[in-house]
């Protein structure tokens, strides 16, 4: 019997005092707020009175240490998923904004030609593709219960439009994927046309239990 749901959550705040684009770049660990964030989504977790049967997360730092509080939860080990790691970015260790920021450097804006793809990074159907290949094993080597999986902004983003039929180009500014966010998803039967039906992933669910300690939170760690 596959996994009931699929638990996508984003980790919680990293300690990050320059301010940079840290990206996939190593040192980059959750700082205490963060570590209360992870924690606050994994008492959301624990309070729908779910069985959590796996737990996986994103090679990095960061996200490994959102998965801590969710193993002690539910008692369960967290492996590692390098297909839900932070998509490649050119501007990993720079400042996005203010003075010296690299959008003012113009050594950098051959690198902002096409922000469809986008072209200063891992093409967003790519992020995508891997990403629900990671939700579809996991769904799948499940027997019976959730599954819950720390990942990145982005990745997050990107299977929330994909499996909404949106554009995967977007405005980074209108995410909905809060810091230690749950993003929920099922695998349902639907019909496709003509009669036939298909079955895919839907989501069902959003829920940022975070929200309270997210005000005094920074977020500059992605683009």
């Amino acid at each position: 019997m596959p996994a009931e749901q699929i638990h996508l959550v984003r980790h919680g705040e990293v300690f990050n005092p320059q301010g940079v684009l840290y990206g996939r770049l190593d040192g980059f660990g959750l700082s205490d707020l963060g570590r209360r964030m992870a924690q606050a989504a994994a008492d959301d977790l624990a309070a729908r009175n779910r069985p959590v049967v796996a737990l996986a997360a994103s090679p990095l730092q960061r996200t490994r240490q959102s998965a801590e509080p969710i193993s002690e939860a539910f008692g369960v080990t967290a492996s590692v998923d390098e297909r839900l790691i932070e998509p490649e970015n050119r501007f990993e260790g720079k400042r996005m904004g203010g003075r010296g920021s690299a959008l003012r450097d113009v050594r950098n804006w051959a690198f902002l030609v096409n922000p469809w793809e986008p072209s200063w990074g891992e093409p967003f159907r790519h992020i995508a593709t891997r990403m629900l290949a990671a939700m579809e094993d996991a769904w799948q080597a499940a027997d019976g219960g959730d599954v819950v999986l720390v990942s990145h902004q982005l990745p997050i983003w990107m299977v929330h439009r994909r499996l909404a039929g949106e554009s995967l180009a977007h405005d980074p500014r209108r995410r909905r994927c809060a810091l230690s966010s749950i993003t929920t998803f099922e695998r349902r039967t639907l019909a496709s046309g003509r009669g036939a039906t298909a079955t895919r992933f839907v989501e069902v669910g959003y829920r940022d239990p975070a929200a309270g300690l997210g005000a005094r939170a920074t977020d500059v760690g992605a683009v």
